[in-house]
């Protein structure tokens, strides 16, 4: 839809829509940059503090995932006033602003306007240093691919909605939506240049479309081991009556890119292509600094995954295998 647009040139402009990225990256000087992001959407939770928590979490990481520190927000919204008690609207104003200074990110105002239904989130202004940009397209064949967080965000929502998800297992999923990307980001950041080279926020594109994404970007292949794919505690069980529509989408638009064992589970495979609100990143490491973003990560409280490989690309039809 976007392929017509010529946008005028610009050599400041490091990274824009083109390559899919998670952020626009904007030169300012030689040593710094800004990265710019929007991201809203309508609620996927009953409880409106803790959507506020997860709309400010999932705008906020495509920051995180650039390599950049979010520093200013503008929050977006919409709401049905008319329908709405304002102590709902407070709490998912609330709960956003709770992120935003736990995340030390500066809430400079915003833009609401009268609308059917609910839909919230920010735009995040933050700042990077140009030569340390994480895009998608940096992927090198032989690195590996780390997970920050475990996937089924989709299908467990869709059974809150639905009031069929165990409370434990609600509690869980809406615990990792609402915890920041900060955490990892600032463990990458702080390991040595050139060791990470490419990184993303799983998100709606679910954990396969957004592995195709970023290999496609990248010319290279990737191999990902699905037994390793770290899952939301009880999202297996909730497959069958709750997948989403978003996720057979993803698997429609992305599966003549992707090769599937035949030992993989369907509800496996239903989970990797299920969409996911403030899911983790994804991260693509030199093999040689595998050992040491793992630790790194632990030292920040956070459980990275090693979930496959890039390799060179041995069919251009299927880009991504899985077993």
């Amino acid at each position: 839809m976007l392929s017509d647009l010529s946008p005028p040139p610009d050599d400041r402009v490091l990274v824009d829509y083109r390559t899919s990225d998670d952020a626009g990256v904007y030169r300012w000087d030689d040593s710094s940059a800004l990265v710019q992001t929007v991201d809203f959407f309508t609620p996927i939770v009953d409880d409106p503090f803790a959507y506020g928590q997860i709309a400010a979490a999932n705008s906020l990481s495509d920051v995180y995932a650039m390599g950049g520190v979010p520093l200013t927000a503008l929050a977006v919204a919409g709401f049905p006033i008319d329908e709405l008690e304002p102590g709902v609207i407070q709490s998912i104003f609330k709960g956003g602003l709770s992120k935003l200074r736990e995340a030390g990110v500066a809430l400079l105002g915003g833009h609401t306007v009268k609308d059917a239904e609910i839909k919230f989130g920010y735009s995040v202004t933050g700042r990077i240093d140009p030569d340390r940009v994480l895009s998608n397209a940096g992927l090198q064949a032989g690195d590996a691919l780390l997970l920050t967080k475990p996937i089924g965000t989709g299908i467990v929502a869709t059974a809150i909605k639905r009031a069929r998800a165990p409370e434990a297992v609600a509690a869980n999923a809406i615990g990792s939506m609402a915890t920041l990307n900060r955490a990892p980001a600032d463990a990458l950041r702080a390991l040595p240049a050139g060791e990470v080279h490419a990184c993303t926020d799983i998100t709606g594109f679910g954990l396969v479309g957004h592995v195709c994404e970023m290999a496609s970007a990248s010319g290279v292949g990737v191999r990902i081991d699905s037994a390793t794919v770290p899952l939301l505690e009880g999202a297996t069980a909730l497959v069958g009556r709750h997948q989403t529509a978003g996720g057979d989408t993803n698997a429609q638009h992305f599966g003549e890119r992707t090769e599937i064992a035949g030992n993989v589970s369907t509800d496996l495979v239903a989970l990797l292509h299920d969409p996911q609100t403030s899911g983790g990143l994804l991260v693509a490491v030199a093999a040689t600094a595998l050992d040491r973003a793992v630790a790194a990560l632990a030292e920040a409280g956070v459980n990275g995954v090693t979930i496959g490989e890039a390799v060179p690309v041995q069919d251009a039809s299927a880009l991504v295998s899985i077993t």
